[in-house]
């Protein structure tokens, strides 16, 4: 009231009596009062011009802008730019600061016109210079001009003047022996300084020199050059954290150009500068190794013990230092609760000496200065330590991967091994914040025991007491909650392993029409997850409602005890207790959450820890011996090697072996009969029991399956290796492959999908046997890889690679292959028959045909299969059919357009980038701010949002009751003994725990409803994503590694379930604290307002300026996750490759580069966090200092020293609330991306509806099985050309078609048309009269059969592999496998139908898997079968076997066969060979071997002339 009646008087004087203001010239010239007058009016207009001018520019048309929107930026400018934005923001503040100390102290002695006149200017002077930062900063500075705008030249010519004649007067008056305020000497000293350096820059035009690409944000701190400008491409240079100042690591201004640039551009990795050397893995591991290795902790003795104390050990400089900084800020936060009685004494006009409330005053500033500092640091160190953890553990975890023995494999899938890397390591990361808080706990605890026992004397063991009772209340809790997250993790792993499963396997379930039935089974493994996920939820309602209610329960308890004692109660000492509880209540809150994360982490590492100590591959299994030291290149000698260690019956009995240098070895024998394993024995995969085996040389292995790692074709063949041109021309032209990659549009660019899904299985297998010879190894190993290749091109690899253009190659190397094409054995010096894991004949071709009977069955078996050919006039041997080139010109590759169609599908035509149309896509981010449309659907997925409003009400009612049982308190006591208290004591503890009742039961109502609503939309979205997903066409499985997919469904979903309904509830919760402790301030002293208002309008600036780089960031951490999952799925699906060619460094490697490229956004965004924080708790430091100068500079009695105590108590948690709130915020839009992520999933374009209600065909359909083909055409996107041209063709019922056709002719597209894998562009299948396309997917596929190329099984049992969907009897399933030859082999199995079969059903062998898929199609019985290669990975014998079941029970059906072995179509009814998408031949084979000019007829010549010349030889 005082100032506003100041402010009539003043406003009185000047209008009714002017002549009171004139004075004789020279006087009123040297009064100070129109001196501040002058220059509060120069202020005010040049406040007005700059609105003017703004609003003009905001008017005018068509505003070019120049090139000063460009990036780069004058180096020197920048400098200056920043220096002149830095001094004219230090002006305005310098202003307010003396404006609020001028306020303060003229409030508490006496106002005058002279002293509101001088307010007036500083409140102008703060606007102005405030306005002009702003114009500087959005009109000059992005303007490329390289002088000052006249306006303001204009200005700091009037500034400088009005500085220096203000300051001439001053010393005029100073001489004059007048008195003068020192702020006026004060200010005027200022703007002098400040005017001549503004005049220098402005009129010298300072302000050009060499390029540079950021400027960097205000408050910054001084340029140490550690912030150097982040060039573009960041990834070349060490993060500026390694050489930063003591001040810039202090205040945390070396993240300032990562954020400036972030502010400039969307940030990429690139832009992300790498670690420093000891935080990137590169250099931690090999530390921790070390120290493992020193305590024992290797292999079988490794303990969870071991491994912690190695960690610990590990890091135990920043273990230290974190520690110090713990016990730094637990005594500073202390310093306030401690000092409250005696500042509210103080208010109450007990002063002990003077400029006590000054000095208490620093005191709290200093305290809360060094508390800001302490946290700042402690958090940042703390997480840098967790990346460093999670990154040495992912590693150990990956290394261990590699050398993991194939029984320890067997035990789990990847899907667990996955879990280790993914959940795990991560979580043993995230501990590093509850690293100190087991003994910070007993410290706090004992430091608020001392300060309550100051106030409340004996009470004060009451407080103690309750509180370790709240504390033990922990543990029952704490054991309950460990046994759910121990349920949930186990079925999380469950689910994981399904999911990763049925996304390797999506095109075989979309086939076969199972998909909706392997959906069913995820949504159940996530019912179970979800029960579990319930009971620990509701665990943390009851631990939430137990918690909050404790520092109430604590200080009910404590007065309470006073009351009893007879301790009176005076306001200080309430208030003090009272801030100490709140202080308290953090641990106290926290402990449950730490001894949670305790029991997690300590599952964690026992997991890790025993994962470690499974077996490794014996070491001891081959003796290597030195390269040229021995004629002998392979020996076994009395050797017996076992899968399992534990059977009596050893894998491979009585092996004796030699093999010398330079030899070609065939291994030949049944399905089953220990082949592979013969192999994988001498690559020292199979445990060895017994007897020697020696290696002498190099090698080089190509599995059966073939692996082929996502990424360019030219790495998968270099495979490590330097580039030799020659070398790899030769290699590509002896694989056949040159052809393939030139159709491709970029060439051996073209990187390949996850697992080469995106080539056929013959390229896949030919890219194999490339990387094989360009290893230029001393011993080849070949499993079966002419399989999947088809006539033509086996016969070029076998006889060229072999025999002609690798005679150079191969010559002089030792080959073993093994294969069940016998045409591929008289070529090789020495045959290997196995049966039943024994080699049961060795000898060349001519020799063991005749001497036993295993090796005539095969061979038999062959010459029954060749006899079809018989009837060719002549005999094929005798027609010599040269295979001119034209064959191989005439080929393109259906399969390799398919690729290149399928590429830009969902291509993004406005990246122009290198790899633009390549199939793979880089994964979707989404850039810029999260939009509020993601919150929305988050907000209303559980009950359309209803519980919103209940759950924000229950707060608001929460926050009330707790501000008002506060008040109570500080209202209902005394000041001192003297005074009499208001009300009794009884009165005052009813009323307190009644307050504190109703705030507890509202906490227990706002944790249930958000839970609750947590859950349901974390259901709901799961639901919905993976519907999505299943439903989505096979181009967005081509386009997405598996691990991208899995990112989501694990660690987004995790996120979901455990952390983004407490993120959002937290920000609101925060949001309404942070109000209600503005408006209890504000209560005490309406001024703080005027603090509060511009200091949360910088809070929100920075907040604004920090978002977007952080946002990217916080992205970029979730983009670079999945390649180091998908990375470390393929070495586990390929570690028996990797270890052949001894490649584990190199894998390991990438492996740390991957876990670097992860590690780089993650420690940036934690430090960008502590950038913005340390800011944020500086202004609320600032703001608490206002508010207690204030209120030490207010009049004796004015207000009430118990509710000023109270504004002091909340004002204390003020600056942690703010950055508290800003956290959450920042936090709530980072971790919400991972909703962003799965809602990108729930838009995916579907497939065609399943079924179609109104046409669905009949249950008989197809009765006849009847395909005709009118003038299809297909293509694989939209703005692609045609893969098959125009196909018209009819396949008629009950008739046996064989399609054939080199490696990419269309033959599989044609496939995936019937299927509706792919849907024609044109033209229309027909089955029966019926149009496909008309039909539900579900319909058409589960009445069409199909046996596939890959051979795949499913993780669970003999019955559900063969009857998925539950159809049929036993009996049945009996019958299918005595009909497909499998029954003996199942009744052997203990289990029998439930017997096990492991992930991929890797306990089975290739041959046994595609009997199984031959099972299956004679369970389902369809009209219309296709064979789509299907009898590739099987011996000739058993091939027979497949074509004479398929013979007698589908008799009556169309099957349709792709084939690479002739002898498999020969006796089909219509032959169709296709070539460039089109039909080049279609008759029966009889006609078209009569034409020896026929396409057909050549391919099969050449067949036949191969076998039978290798039989002459």
């Amino acid at each position: 009231m005082e100032l506003f009646d100041s402010t009539k008087q003043v406003l009185s004087t000047l209008f009714t009596n002017p002549s009171s203001l004139m004075y004789s010239g020279t006087d009123l010239l040297l009064k100070p009062v129109f001196l501040r007058g002058f220059s509060g009016s120069l202020h005010l207009v040049l406040l007005l011009v700059l609105f003017v001018s703004w609003v003009w520019k905001k008017l005018k048309v068509g505003v070019s802008h120049s090139e000063g929107s460009k990036e780069r930026f004058k180096n020197r400018r920048v400098l200056w730019n920043k220096l002149i934005l830095f001094c004219c923001l230090g002006v305005s503040v310098f202003n307010l600061v003396l404006c609020l100390l001028s306020y303060f102290y003229w409030y508490r002695n006496c106002w005058s016109d002279q002293n509101l006149v001088t307010l007036l200017d500083l409140v102008l002077r703060t606007l102005g210079w405030g306005a002009i930062c702003v114009y500087l900063q959005t009109q000059y500075f992005n303007s490329g001009e390289q002088k000052f705008p006249f306006l303001v030249r204009v200005w700091l010519g009037f500034y400088m003047f009005i500085s220096c004649y203000c300051l001439v007067i001053d010393f005029v008056l100073y001489k004059k022996h007048e008195t003068l305020p020192i702020q006026y000497l004060v200010s005027d000293i200022v703007s002098v300084i400040t005017g001549l350096f503004f005049c220098y820059v402005g009129f010298s035009g300072k302000t050009e020199g060499g390029d540079t690409l950021l400027r960097k944000p205000l408050l910054n701190g001084v340029d140490n050059g550690e912030g150097e400008s982040i060039k573009s491409k960041g990834a070349d240079s060490v993060t500026p954290f390694t050489n930063a100042s003591p001040f810039s690591l202090l205040t945390f201004s070396w993240m300032g150009s990562l954020i400036a640039f972030g502010n400039k551009k969307t940030l990429d990795l690139e832009d992300v500068p790498q670690l420093d050397s000891g935080d990137s893995v590169v250099g931690t591991f090999p530390n921790l190794q070390n120290k493992l290795e020193a305590n024992g902790g290797v292999g079988s003795g490794l303990t969870t013990l071991k491994l912690t104390t190695a960690i610990l050990f590990s890091v135990w400089k920043e273990f230290l230092l974190t520690a110090f900084l713990t016990l730094i800020y637990t005594l500073a936060t202390y310093v306030g609760p401690y000092l409250i009685d005696t500042f509210v004494q103080y208010l109450n006009g007990k002063r002990e000496f003077d400029n006590e409330g000054y000095v208490l005053v620093s005191i709290f500033f200093v305290a809360k200065l060094v508390e800001c500092l302490c946290q700042r640091h402690l958090f940042f160190r703390l997480q840098q330590v967790g990346i460093r953890i999670r990154a040495v553990l992912v590693a150990m975890v990956y290394n261990k991967g590699l050398t993991l023995s194939c029984q320890a494999k067997q035990g789990l899938s990847s899907g667990e091994i996955i879990n280790f890397m993914t959940v795990d390591a991560e979580r043993v990361g995230d501990f590093s914040w509850y690293i100190h808080d087991s003994w910070m706990v007993i410290l706090q605890v004992v430091l608020a025991f001392l300060i309550l026992y100051k106030n409340l004397g004996l009470a004060s063991i009451a407080t103690l007491l309750v509180t370790i009772i709240v504390m033990l209340v922990n543990f029952p809790l704490g054991r309950l909650q460990k046994k759910y997250q121990d349920k949930l993790m186990k079925s999380k792993d469950n689910r994981m392993k399904s999911t990763s499963e049925i996304l390797r396997n999506m095109r075989i379930l979309k086939l076969q029409g199972w998909e909706m039935k392997f959906l069913s089974k995820i949504i159940e493994l996530r019912e179970s997850e979800t029960g579990w996920l319930k009971k620990y939820v509701y665990t943390l309602v009851i631990i939430t409602f137990v918690f909050s209610g404790a520092p109430t329960f604590v200080s009910v308890a404590s007065f309470g005890a006073c009351m009893l004692l007879g301790i009176p109660l005076e306001s200080g000492k309430i208030l003090s207790a009272l801030a100490t509880f709140r202080v308290l209540q953090q641990p106290i809150y926290n402990l449950p959450d730490t001894i949670s994360m305790i029991i997690q982490t300590k599952v964690s590492l026992d997991r890790i820890a025993s994962f470690l100590r499974l077996d490794d591959l014996q070491p001891d299994v081959v003796e290597r011996q030195p390269r040229g030291s021995s004629d002998t290149a392979v020996e076994v000698v009395d050797g017996n090697f076992s899968w399992d260690n534990a059977s009596s019956d050893p894998t491979l009995k009585d092996i004796n072996l030699k093999v010398s240098h330079g030899m070609r070895v065939a291994v030949c024998g049944t399905v089953g009969s220990g082949k592979s394993s013969l192999l994988s024995c001498i690559l020292g995969e199979v445990p060895k029991i017994s007897g020697t085996l020696k290696l002498c040389g190099t090698k080089a292995y190509v599995a059966q399956s073939p692996w082929i790692q996502s990424g360019k074709i030219e790495d998968n063949i270099l495979f490590g290796k330097e580039m030799d041109r020659e070398r790899y021309d030769r290699v590509l032209e002896a694989c056949s492959l040159k052809k393939d990659l030139e159709i491709l549009s970029f060439g051996d660019q073209t990187v390949i999908g996850e697992r080469g899904i995106n080539l056929s299985g013959g390229q896949k297998q030919r890219i194999q046997i490339a990387r094989a010879l360009y290893q230029d190894a001393d011993i080849y190993l070949f499993d079966d890889p002419f399989s999947a290749v088809d006539a033509h091109t086996g016969s070029h690899l076998f006889k060229d690679e072999f025999m002609e253009v690798l005679l150079g190659m191969l010559r002089s190397k030792t080959v073993i292959y093994v294969t069940h094409q016998v045409e591929f054995l008289p070529a090789a010096d020495q045959i290997l028959v196995m049966k039943d894991g024994k080699i049961t004949q060795a000898g060349k071709y001519g020799d063991i045909l005749n001497s036993g009977t295993d090796f005539m069955e095969l061979v038999g078996a062959h010459k029954e299969a060749l006899s079809t050919l018989d009837s060719i006039e002549g005999g094929p041997g005798s027609e010599k059919i040269r295979i001119s080139e034209e064959n191989g010109e005439s080929s393109t590759n259906g399969v390799v357009n398919k690729e290149e169609n399928k590429v830009s599908e969902n291509g993004r035509s406005d990246e122009v980038t290198e790899h633009k149309g390549q199939l793979v896509e880089e994964e979707e981010r989404e850039k810029g701010r999260v939009g509020f449309s993601v919150y929305w659907k988050y907000i209303t997925t559980a009950y359309g949002g209803a519980p919103v409003p209940f759950i924000l009400l229950a707060q608001i009612a929460y926050q009330i009751l707790q501000i008002g049982s506060n008040y109570w308190m500080a209202w209902a006591t005394p000041v001192s003994k003297d005074t009499k208290p208001p009300v009794e004591g009884s009165t005052l503890i009813l009323v307190y725990v009644a307050l504190a009742i109703g705030s507890s039961f509202f906490t227990l109502i706002r944790t249930t409803l958000l839970v609750t609503a947590g859950y349901k939309a974390a259901t709901l979205l799961f639901n919905k994503m993976h519907l999505c997903i299943f439903r989505a066409p096979m181009s967005f499985f081509d386009a997405n590694p598996s691990g991208r997919i899995l990112n989501r469904a694990s660690t987004d979903q995790s996120a979901v379930d455990l952390n983004i309904p407490y993120q959002v509830g937290n920000f609101a919760f925060s949001m309404i604290q942070l109000l209600g402790i503005i408006v209890v301030m504000s209560q005490v002293a309406w001024q703080v307002i005027l603090v509060f208002i511009p200091v949360i309008a910088m809070c929100l600036w920075y907040q604004q300026y920090y978002i977007p780089s952080a946002r990217e960031l916080s992205r970029l951490v979730g983009v670079c996750k999945a390649p180091v999952i998908q990375h470390f799925a393929e070495t586990i699906s390929g570690s028996t490759t990797i270890r052949s060619f001894d490649q584990e460094a190199r894998f390991q490697g990438t492996n740390m580069k991957l876990m670097d490229g992860y590690s780089r956004p993650k420690f940036h965004v934690a430090a960008a966090m502590e950038w913005l924080c340390f800011r944020l708790d500086m202004l609320s430091t600032i703001t608490f200092a206002f508010s207690l100068i204030f209120l030490i500079s207010i009049p004796e009695g004015v207000i009430d020293p118990a509710i000023a105590g109270l504004a002091v108590t909340y004002g204390l948690n003020l600056n942690m609330l703010q950055a508290w709130v800003i956290w959450t915020l920042c936090n709530m839009e980072n971790k919400i991306i991972s909703v962003e992520r799965m809602l990108q999933y729930t838009s995916i374009p579907s497939e065609p509806p399943l079924v179609i209600e109104e046409n669905r065909p009949d249950r008989c359909w197809p009765s006849h099985g009847e395909v005709v083909i009118r003038d299809l055409q297909v293509r694989y996107a939209p703005q692609m050309p045609l893969v098959l041209q125009g196909l018209t063709c009819t396949f008629t019922g009950g008739m046996k078609t064989g399609i054939v056709g080199r490696t990419g002719s269309g033959k599989t597209t044609l496939i995936q048309t019937l299927f509706r894998i792919v849907e024609p562009a044109a033209g229309q299948i027909t089955i029966d009269g019926i149009n496909i396309s008309a039909i539900g997917l579900h319909d058409l596929r589960s009445r069409l059969s199909i046996i596939p190329q890959d051979p795949t099984m499913f993780d669970g049992t003999v019955r559900s592999n063969l009857d998925p969907l539950e159809e049929y009897t036993d009996e049945k399933i009996w019958e299918a496998l005595d009909k497909c030859q499998l029954g003996d082999e199942v009744r052997k199995k203990e289990g029998k139908l439930d017997s096990k079969v492991t992930e991929n059903g890797e306990n089975w062998s290739m041959g046994q898997r595609q009997l199984v898929c031959l099972g299956r199609v004679l369970l389902k019985k369809s009209k219309v079968l296709v064979l789509d290669e299907a009898t590739a990975s099987v011996d000739t014998a058993t091939d027979n076997l497949i074509q004479q079941t398929l013979r007698q029970h589908f008799t009556d059906c169309t099957v349709i066969t792709i084939a690479h072995r002739i002898t498999s179509i020969l006796d089909s009814d219509m032959v169709m060979l296709l070539s460039q998408g089109l039909i080049e031949e279609y008759d029966s084979p009889t006609k078209l071997l009569e034409d020896k000019s026929s396409s057909f007829a050549q391919l099969v010549a050449e067949y036949s002339a191969r076998s039978n010349s290798s039989f002459e030889d």
